[in-house]
């Protein structure tokens, strides 16, 4: 079964955004300073790069799949 990478992207931009919102907010509300690395996925988010699909060379954001 093939993934469609158009629908994907669509939908793991705001995903990403929302969990990293998530995870700083808590952090915010329990004191735990390492919720504050949610940073990274709504900066992936909101920018449309993420240092792991650059990694690994597999991006859903952009919707190409090497």
């Amino acid at each position: 079964m093939a993934i469609n990478a158009k629908k994907l992207a669509k939908f793991c931009r705001p995903f990403r955004i929302v969990l990293g919102a998530s995870l700083i907010a808590y952090g915010y509300y329990s004191g735990n300073a390492w919720f504050y690395l949610g940073i990274i996925p709504l900066i992936a988010g909101l920018v449309g790069f993420c240092p792991a699909c650059a990694i690994t060379g597999q991006c859903t954001i952009t919707g190409k799949d090497k």
